[in-house]
C-alpha cells in the first residue's frame, strides 16, 4: 500500500499556537487524509510574520498553501472544500 502522504501536495500553514481557525483548518485537512502539515508558527518566530505578509498580502492566520497555491485562511479552505476544489488540489 502506498504512503498516503505521497499522494498529497505539500501543505504549508502559517499559524499561531492558540489560533482556533488554524486548528479547524488542520482538522479539515486531516479529515481529507493529510498526514503532514508544515506549520510555521509566527508567534514563536516573529520574522516569519513578515514573510507571511510578503507572500500573502494578509495579516491574519491561518494562511494556507497547498503546493505553490495560496488557498487563504480557514474560510477560504472551507469554501474550496464545499465547492469541490480541495481534494483535486490536494492530489496535486
Amino acid at each position: 500500500m502506498a504512503n498516503p502522504q505521497s499522494e498529497h501536495a505539500k501543505i504549508t500553514m502559517y499559524s499561531t499556537t492558540v489560533c482556533p481557525y488554524c486548528q479547524r483548518a488542520e482538522m479539515l485537512l486531516k479529515s481529507k487524509g493529510v498526514t503532514a502539515i508544515d506549520k510555521i508558527l509566527i508567534d514563536q518566530a516573529p520574522e516569519k510574520r513578515d514573510e507571511m505578509i510578503a507572500r500573502t498580502q494578509r495579516r491574519t492566520v491561518p494562511q494556507i498553501f497547498i503546493g505553490n497555491t495560496h488557498v487563504g485562511g480557514f474560510d477560504d479552505l472551507a469554501a474550496l472544500d464545499r465547492a469541490g476544489g480541495l481534494e483535486p488540489l490536494l492530489r496535486g
